[in-house]
């Protein structure tokens, strides 16, 4: 009897499966908020330099209090070429002669002008209060709003490597625990932020938080349920991931300030590190670990829960044992980073499927971080865009099931590649069509995210499966890194974003076809039988 079958004897998809889910996906809500809270709490309102016109104009106070705010900001600002009032320059000295509607030429001294050197003035209609209000993070310091998601994303590329480990080390359960106190402490305090500085640090701990989350829930979630319910299992949480999404746009909508926004979406964590405390660790985990008398503690719990308690007494740590000898020599054997491109099959997937990793990750937050660009209610787009990973996913999931892996994978890819590459044509006046195509866009790189954890799962052999996959994820993690990065070239290039972010998911999507199918194909258990083709999975094309 396997370990798998073990589980289906005391209970399979019993009453404890089904509270252990549900209550390790509700976090997953809230943390797909932390991930996009930067979209509303860094947001750039329409802003200008502060008015001076009475310290400076003849005409004195007077004068300006007679004066309505359009004919006020016409004399002090001036315009850009669309017509806009200038958002880092302010004139000199009032210029009245504006006033008159047939002015058309001015004297160049007269139309002087100067740095906003009195602070600036924001347009409050939507946000009441961001980051960029607060600190002003405008004009020459404009860059550090995206330097601010780039430390949020180290966090999470740092917190990927270190809870990873340290869940191998110290358990699941302990460091989900950690995560959610982590993540409730430091979104807190980062709603409380003094200053930019304390802001980034406590972004940084954040991103490191939600990364424990992640991981050890997906584990748990993965380590407790039958192999049948696997799929559906992991399909909940990538939707509750979805719904996260789309309660962000609620929450941004009801709470305009951007502190408020932060500490409500970091006080219920408080709660998921109190109830944390009664999950069951993985008793796999716990064998593997040489901790058997617990982890046969553990499943006569979770048997009694399902009302199978027969079962669960008939178990002891020799059972326990005899049924995970597969599992425990292959946790016995030694692999490195390095056995991911010693030889050429497994190098060849690590390369391809890398590549994959990185741009889906890095053109999903090109997009998903710039919502103010397409000129439409931010808090729909917000919707929109979270809601069309709903058909998306299940697009995915049915290419997946159907057509193949590879070939929705790297459809996946390249058309959402395509889709941000065509935008560049699209007038800005055109805004529903380029909205759609950017939607287009994001619901393709969530199916392609849905294609990577099964597909990388499967690509890789038994005995370095977890280092591929966390391989895939520290390469996500860079894309989300350099794509704010990336976004900072259109100050000075506007259409070079958009063309890197299209052109690395083609690039990707053409490494994936070079990948083999795995669909409806034994998972290969070692490196030999991936290199000798000693399974189906590794017929190349």
């Amino acid at each position: 009897m396997t370990f798998a079958e073990l589980l289906d004897s005391i209970g399979g998809m019993g009453r404890f499966q089904i509270i252990h889910v549900a209550l390790l996906v509700i976090p997953v809500l809230m943390t797909a908020s932390h991930n996009l809270l930067q979209n509303f709490s860094a947001a750039v309102p329409g802003h200008h330099c502060q008015i001076r016109v009475a310290a400076n104009s003849t005409g004195g106070t007077n004068v300006t209090q007679r004066l309505s705010a359009k004919d006020l900001l016409r004399v002090s600002i001036p315009m850009d070429g669309d017509w806009e009032p200038e958002k880092c320059r302010r004139f000199v000295t009032a210029q009245w002669q504006l006033l008159n509607p047939n002015a058309t030429v001015v004297n160049g001294t007269e139309m002087e002008t100067e740095p906003c050197t009195d602070g600036w003035t924001y347009d409050k209609s939507i946000f009441t209060n961001t980051i960029i209000m607060e600190w002003d993070l405008v004009c020459n310091l404009r860059t550090l709003g995206q330097m601010a998601q780039s430390i949020y994303m180290a966090g999470v590329l740092v917190g990927a490597l270190l809870f990873g480990s340290l869940a191998d080390r110290f358990g699941r359960k302990a460091l989900l625990s950690w995560s959610y106190l982590q993540m409730a402490v430091s979104g807190t305090c980062t709603a409380f932020s003094p200053n930019f500085t304390a802001y980034c640090i406590f972004r940084f701990l954040v991103g490191m938080a939600l990364s424990g989350i992640v991981l050890n829930c997906m584990s748990l979630v993965v380590e407790w349920v039958p192999t049948n319910v696997r799929t559906i299992a992991g399909t909940v949480v990538g939707y509750c991931a979805t719904i996260g999404q789309i309660v962000l746009a609620g929450l941004a909508y009801a709470l305009p300030d951007w502190r408020w926004l932060q500490f409500t979406a970091s006080m219920p964590f408080f709660i998921f590190f109190l109830y944390s405390w009664w999950f069951a660790e993985s008793a796999r985990w716990l064998v593997l670990s040489g901790k058997p008398d617990q982890a046969v503690q553990v499943l006569k719990k979770v048997a009694q829960i399902n009302r199978r308690k027969e079962e669960g007494d008939k178990l002891d740590t020799e059972v326990l044992k005899s049924n995970m000898q597969k599992e425990m020599a292959l946790a016995q054997s030694s692999y490195t980073l390095y056995s991911l491109v010693r030889t050429p099959n497994v190098r060849r997937i690590s390369c391809c499927i890398s590549s994959v990793w990185f741009a889906t990750s890095f053109a999903f937050y090109g997009l998903a971080m710039d919502l103010q660009h397409f000129g439409f209610n931010i808090y729909l787009i917000q919707v929109a865009f979270g809601s069309i990973d709903i058909p998306a996913k299940l697009g995915a999931a049915i290419g997946m099931s159907f057509i193949g892996r590879r070939f929705t994978q790297a459809a996946s890819v390249i058309l959402a590649g395509l889709a941000i590459l065509v935008n560049i044509f699209v007038p800005r006046e055109l805004k529903a069509l380029r909205t759609s195509l950017a939607v287009l866009g994001k619901g393709c790189l969530a199916s392609s995210f849905n294609c990577l954890y099964l597909y990388t799962g499967e690509l890789y052999p038994t005995v370095i499966r977890q280092t591929g996959m966390g391989l895939g994820s520290t390469m996500a993690r860079v894309g989300g890194i350099v794509a704010p990065v990336v976004r900072v070239t259109g100050e000075y290039f506007p259409y070079l974003p958009p063309i890197i972010y299209g052109t690395a998911p083609i690039i990707s999507g053409i490494a994936a076809i070079f990948l083999p199918e795995t669909l409806n194909v034994p998972l290969p258990d070692t490196i030999e039988e991936v290199e000798r083709g000693l399974v189906p999975s590794i017929n190349w094309l």
